[in-house]
């Protein structure tokens, strides 16, 4: 594994401003393509893997800017789909400029549309990849026709919104294990090196029995959670609420899902275990003319089978007090998983419960290999290799973690794990059948507004 530094810091929210990430060197994986004759051909007899990239926001943009960031791996993107007019071009345009090489995307594989997934998968062949960028509602449907034509896959997180569409991608990863399919999946923490030694370390005792964990995504909004003036008139009502995805539990789990699933996830990763139930509080501080279904503020308690204990506090607030990061407390020592968002981890044990410079017991090395390019340095690696990789069971339990928290906030009730995977109601149910022309899946009311979380009152999100 590299440990060279990233030349990069960029995100994949940031690829629509800033055009594409750029490469680490990777000796790790030059020595597997040196010695595999999988470096001239991929599975279908190809000279090149081909990629295909679905959904063409800034975070899809970012995740094909990495794979092609994979230089000593023959990865072409020969496709790209979106609802959206416009993103896919803007994806052809800065990835061309800066991989001339590796950009193949005539105007006839340039797909637009609800079904555009299709073609753009259609336009692979067995063994090359499909990445998926779309809002998570649509993640169970495009993965199954994937799997079905034998491809390799990246999911963006998060994979699933609720128990049902967990449930979906837990029965696909099966079915992906069965065609020897290899499935990544982007909650690139769990490929930080840093990280992992942290971990190591942990479960080896370093800090002690773990007795407590916090995280903290505290921070200005990044989307707008007012609809006013509601659907413009030259769209649909399906098509804005896709743009709008972050506003829409359906089709996203809202900002709890997007944004919270790190935070979750690699608290859950130093455990070693997931939560059995959530108990939350919530509410909505700033409102809008048009409010949608998110919550501006969250704070979630975790607990874990042993009785271990995780405290989540999630703000979307302007001009408050901002926070970003994970902790952890052992019965010998207080510890960092990460110090400030997600790259680099700066992960830290101390001596004791005081969490200052001159207490540190371990540091993370620094500088830190980019996560996001090592999470495709290791799919394409498992790939070429042919070694067993699929991430899509964990992936589809982060999900369903961080959607217990969401849904004991927007209930007022404690979840368990157990609920939360065999909970009834789908609320990304008609993800699977919409096409262009379809109805939305949620509508407004006479007065334009949408049925928001109220807790108490209603026995699910947003309904009884």
């Amino acid at each position: 594994m590299s440990h060279n530094p990233p030349i990069s810091n960029s995100t994949r929210r940031s690829f629509l401003k800033t055009g594409s990430a750029t490469a680490a060197t990777m000796p790790a994986l030059s020595s597997l393509l040196a010695g595999t004759a999988a470096a001239n051909a991929h599975a279908a007899g190809g000279d090149a893997i081909q990629v295909a990239l679905i959904g063409c926001g800034g975070r899809g943009g970012g995740a094909a800017a990495n794979a092609l960031a994979v230089v000593e791996a023959p990865l072409k993107l020969v496709a790209l789909a979106d609802v959206v007019q416009g993103r896919a071009e803007i994806v052809r345009r800065n990835l061309g400029a800066k991989h001339p090489d590796r950009v193949d995307v005539p105007d006839e594989r340039m797909f637009i549309g609800f079904e555009a997934y299709k073609e753009a998968i259609d336009a692979l062949r067995p063994g090359d990849i499909a990445i998926f960028a779309t809002p998570p509602a649509f993640r169970a449907p495009h993965f199954e026709y994937a799997i079905k034509k034998g491809l390799h896959v990246f999911m963006e997180k998060p994979v699933a919104v609720d128990g049902a569409s967990a449930r979906r991608i837990i029965d696909l990863a099966a079915k992906a294990d069965e065609k020897k399919l290899k499935v990544g999946v982007g909650l690139m923490c769990r490929h930080c090196p840093r990280r992992r030694e942290l971990f190591d370390r942990l479960q080896a005792g370093e800090a002690g029995e773990l007795i407590a964990f916090r995280a903290y995504r505290e921070h200005n909004p990044v989307h707008n959670l007012d609809l006013f003036p509601g659907v413009p008139k030259d769209s649909t009502e399906l098509l804005w609420q896709v743009k709008r995805f972050h506003n829409f539990l359906w089709a996203s789990g809202g900002i709890f899902s997007d944004y919270y699933i790190h935070n979750i996830d690699e608290v859950c990763w130093m455990k070693d275990d997931w939560p059995v139930t959530a108990i939350a509080t919530g509410g909505r501080h700033f409102r809008g003319k048009i409010d949608d279904q998110n919550f501006d503020s969250y704070a979630v308690e975790f607990t874990f089978a042993d009785g271990v204990k995780f405290f989540f506090a999630g703000r979307a607030m302007k001009d408050c007090q901002q926070q970003f990061g994970g902790f952890g407390q052992g019965s010998k020592g207080a510890f960092t998983i990460s110090a400030r968002g997600h790259f680099p981890s700066r992960a830290t044990i101390y001596k004791s419960q005081r969490m200052e410079q001159d207490n540190i017991l371990w540091t993370a090395e620094q500088p830190e290999p980019n996560p996001y390019q090592e999470e495709w340095n290791h799919l394409v690696s498992a790939i070429l290799s042919d070694q067993p990789y699929n991430e899509a069971v964990r992936g589809a339990k982060a999900s369903l973690v961080t959607a217990m928290g969401r849904f004991a906030a927007h209930t007022g009730r404690m979840v368990s794990y157990d609920e939360m995977l065999e909970m009834p109601v789908d609320i990304a149910a008609a993800a699977g059948e919409i096409k262009d022309g379809s109805p939305a899946p949620l509508l407004a009311d006479a007065e334009g507004r949408y049925p928001v979380p109220m807790p108490g009152r209603y026995k699910f999100e947003y309904h009884d």
